[in-house]
């Protein structure tokens, strides 16, 4: 049995918690949070983009912390879940890795590069697991983009282009702030550069063109290049002022033998799937697979028990580890480099 501590009961603490609740093999053992309510178990108050809002919740077979070093001092506690802002991050985690848990962060990993290289020196000092929540493969398109590719069903991936618009996320505080949440590439697009890393490596130069706003890069459309000439990839990525449409993403994406594609949006409070995931085989036709079924939690268990099987094999997930998830942030600020530039960025 996995004990979890989660740290921070916001959105994506109460989701997780949901997640977990699903699963076997683990319990959520205790909390950590400054509001005297939450310890009490009223999570009525959280709300998010997405999914269920909070309810009351039994917390009386909970240990229910008031500080992240009461958490960590618990000797039950084998994982800390840290669902805590993107600024407290990188601390939360070197402090529980150094106290002996395992951890499970949310994403971004961190907000600088240097935070991120501390978090993956502290577990590899301490031998302890630091996996980071990028959930995007587990949601059931790209989960299945990902097993045609691992499986080379329509042979090698050769290119494709990503996007992902918000409109002004209005009740984040700080979002344009690049010392507490990091603006559209790091909070957004942070998903899709994890997702280029998983299927083609790690680029060698990325050229971005785009608008700043402060201090951080507002929209900006960004080609990758490789050392695969055949990788051809492009992200468009940033907010729009239009409040009608909150959210969008999708792709298209081209193997040897098929091309796949997706796209859903939010258009007021409607999700719209204007194009469910869709094979364009190369011997002509068009084919729509059949998705693992499921509600907007199950990618989250299913991320969830991707990191309670690293856990238990005791080796870091190739979805979910640090060092993937240090790549995606440098992707991201390498894009930020390139709009302010005007120059390509080589990693």
């Amino acid at each position: 049995m996995t004990r979890v501590g989660i740290a921070g009961i916001g959105f994506m603490g109460w989701i997780h918690y949901l997640a977990y609740g699903r699963l076997g093999g683990v319990e959520v053992a205790a909390i950590c949070t400054r509001d005297e309510r939450k310890r009490r178990g009223d999570w009525t108050m959280i709300r998010g983009n997405f999914g269920p809002p909070g309810e009351q919740v039994d917390t009386s077979a909970m240990a229910c912390y008031e500080t992240l070093e009461q958490l960590i001092a618990d000797p039950e506690i084998d994982l800390v879940d840290i669902c805590l802002p993107p600024h407290l991050h990188a601390s939360a985690s070197i402090a529980a890795l150094e106290g002996g848990k395992h951890v499970f962060c949310e994403k971004p990993i961190a907000l600088t590069m240097a935070e991120c290289d501390a978090m993956v020196e502290a577990a590899r000092r301490h031998d302890r697991l630091l996996m980071i929540g990028h959930v995007l493969p587990f949601f059931p398109e790209y989960a299945q983009v990902l097993r045609w590719f691992r499986e080379e069903t329509y042979g090698a991936v050769r290119g494709g282009t990503f996007r992902r618009v918000i409109s002004d996320p209005l009740w984040i505080d700080g979002f344009y702030d690049p010392a507490r949440v990091g603006g559209p590439l790091v909070d957004l697009h942070i998903h899709d550069a994890h997702f280029i890393r998983l299927l083609f490596g790690m680029p060698k130069q990325l050229t971005s063109s785009g608008r700043m706003r402060g201090e951080v890069v507002e929209s900006c459309h960004t080609l990758f290049r490789f050392d695969n000439p055949d990788h051809v990839v492009h992200a468009e990525c940033g907010v729009i002022d239009q409040q009608g449409r909150p959210f969008t993403h999708g792709f298209e994406i081209t193997f040897e033998r098929a091309t796949v594609a997706y796209d859903f949006a939010v258009e007021g409070d409607q999700g719209v799937t204007s194009k469910p995931l869709t094979v364009f085989p190369a011997d002509g036709g068009v084919e729509r697979p059949s998705l693992e079924s499921g509600d907007e939690i199950t990618p989250f268990e299913q991320e969830i028990a991707e990191v309670l099987r690293s856990i238990e094999s005791g080796s870091s997930s190739d979805i979910l580890g640090g060092d993937l998830a240090r790549d995606a942030l440098v992707l991201c600020h390498g894009q930020t480099e390139s709009v302010r530039s005007g120059q390509p960025w080589s990693s």
